[in-house]
Order: C-alpha cells, then structure tokens, then sequence
C-alpha cells in the first residue's frame, strides 16, 4: 500500500515557540513519501484484526525521523513494533525557523486495516488531539 505522496504533515510548535520565548514563524514539515514504510503483520492480517498505534516521533533537522516510541498501544505488540520500525524509514523535508533547518517532535497515527493495509495518517504536535 501506499500514502499519498507529499502529504503535508502539521506540526504546530506553539508550546515550543513559547517555552524558548522565539516569535519566528515556524514553517512545518512536509513528509515524502513514496510506497508505505509500513508492514502489516502477517499473522494479524490472516485473523482479520485491525488497530492503530499513535507513536511519537523526532524528526531531526535533516529530515529523518532518529526517535520513535508508542504514545498509544493499538493493544498488540505486532503493530506497535510494525510502527516503530515503519517509522524509522519515514523522511520529511525538515521544519524550519526562518533560513533554520529545525528538530522537532510529533505525534505520528499509524492505521493498520484490511481495506487500507498498513499507513500513516497526519501528524500532530504532541498533546494534539
């Protein structure tokens, strides 16, 4: 399965901003993708079982994503595991503050359903509901 390509993915960084006391705008990340990175579990999918598992994400300034951990369980360790290791391979044009390439994290939805297989939906900045 795959995502739709150059999903923009929003990542509102206003707890940041107001923490570091920076007023420049931010100007978000925008993920590439190409084929989904994400695998459904075999033994899952036979059974007919679907979940999501919300992870969060690090995206760093060059735009890789070098942390991934489960803010929700989707309730079996198939598909978490299937979303952190998806996750890992995602890649994002980077967040920036004016000509500053910027870090960030985000929370990151990963759906695993039979019609759908396995993807991501938008991220959110964390405590975004």
């Amino acid at each position: 399965m795959s995502l739709r390509s150059g999903l923009p993915v929003a990542l509102a960084l206003a707890a940041a901003l107001a923490a570091c006391g920076n007023d420049t705008p931010v100007q978000q990340p925008v993920a590439v993708y190409g084929a989904s990175p994400f695998e459904y579990p075999v033994g899952l999918w036979d059974e007919g079982v679907e979940g999501e598992t919300v992870l969060l994400i690090r995206i760093t300034d060059v735009g890789a994503v070098d942390s991934a951990i489960v803010d929700r369980s989707s309730g079996y360790a198939e598909f978490d595991s299937a979303a952190v290791a998806g996750a890992h391979k995602l890649r994002f044009l980077p967040a920036r503050r004016g000509d500053r390439r910027i870090q960030t994290w985000a929370k990151l939805p990963v759906r695993f359903t039979k019609d759908g297989g396995a993807a991501a939906g938008a991220a959110a900045a964390p405590g975004a509901s």
